[in-house]
C-alpha cells in the first residue's frame, strides 16, 4: 500500500492572511485542495492522511467531499512543529500500515506536484527504502565571513536541493521517529523528515524533482501559483 500524509497544520503567519495560508481559495479552491488532487488523481496512491490545523477538521472534510478527494481515510491533529505534526501523522498510521508500506510525506502548500515525481519517488522508495525529491542547484553559494563579506564558496555541482514529496518505508519510518523524539535527535528548528534520517545515520536516495514544484510561503509565491494555473489550465485544471 501507498499512503498519502500531507502535511497542513501550519498557520502559515507569514503569508499575512486571515486564514492559514493551506485554507487560501484560488479560483474558487482551496490551496490544499489543489495538493489533494494531485495525489487523488495518481493512479499508484492507495490512500491519504492529512495532518490538519486544529479546528479546521470539519472544513477539510466538507471541502473533500465538494472536490470529490474519496482517497481521504483520515485526518489527524497537527502539533506545535512541522516535526511534531509529521510525527503525529506517522504514528497514526501504526495500526494501518506494514512495514514495508511506502509513506510518501509531503507538504500542503505545495499544490503542484506532478504526477512523474510521485511516480518517482514510490520507484527509488521500493527499490532503496526511502527516497527524496531532488534537483539540481543552479545558483552560487557562497559561506558569510561576516555580514559584510565573503572569501568562501560551495561548488554548486555537490549541492541538491531536496523538498517533499519524500518517501519512506513504514516500518523504518516510524521506528526513526520514535528513537528522534526518545533521543532528542532531528526535531527542532527546520528540522524535516530528511534532515531527521541523516542526523540518525540513514543515507538517502534521490528522485526526480521538478521547478514547477513550488512551495506556497509569501504572497508572491501565491502569485507564481496563479501563473502556474493560468498557463496550465487549458491542460488540467476543472
Amino acid at each position: 500500500m501507498n499512503v498519502a500524509v500531507i502535511i497542513a497544520g501550519g498557520s502559515g503567519s507569514r503569508m499575512g492572511q486571515d486564514i492559514p495560508k493551506q485554507f487560501i481559495n484560488v479560483y474558487d479552491k482551496p490551496v490544499l485542495i489543489y495538493t489533494l488532487e494531485g495525489f487523488q488523481k495518481h493512479p499508484e496512491i492507495d490512500a491519504i492522511e492529512v495532518v490538519c490545523i486544529e479546528g479546521w477538521h470539519d472544513i477539510l472534510k466538507a471541502y473533500a467531499k465538494q472536490f470529490n478527494i474519496t482517497k481521504l481515510k483520515w485526518i489527524v491533529s497537527g502539533g506545535n512543529t512541522g516535526q511534531e505534526s509529521i510525527r503525529n501523522g506517522v504514528y497514526h498510521l501504526e495500526d494501518e500500515c506494514s512495514d514495508d508500506d511506502v509513506v510518501i510525506i509531503h507538504d500542503g502548500i505545495r499544490p503542484l506536484v506532478d504526477a512523474s515525481v510521485l511516480s518517482d519517488v514510490i520507484i527509488k522508495c521500493k527499490q532503496y527504502g526511502n527516497a527524496v525529491t531532488s534537483l539540481p542547484y543552479n545558483e552560487q553559494i557562497f559561506v558569510k565571513s561576516d555580514e559584510t563579506c565573503t572569501n568562501q564558496y560551495i561548488p554548486r555541482e555537490t549541492l541538491r536541493r531536496v523538498s517533499t514529496p519524500q518517501a519512506y518505508k513504514f516500518g523504518k519510518l516510524v521506528t526513526a521517529y520514535k528513537r528522534a523524539f526518545a533521543e532528542e535527535i532531528g526535531i527542532y528548528g527546520s528540522a524535516y523528515t530528511n534532515t531527521m534520517m541523516v542526523d540518525l545515520g540513514e543515507t538517502l536516495y534521490f528522485a526526480a524533482g521538478s521547478d514547477k514544484n513550488i512551495k506556497l510561503t509569501t504572497k508572491d509565491d501565491l502569485e507564481m501559483f496563479k501563473a502556474y494555473l493560468k498557463a496550465d489550465k487549458d491542460n488540467w485544471l476543472k
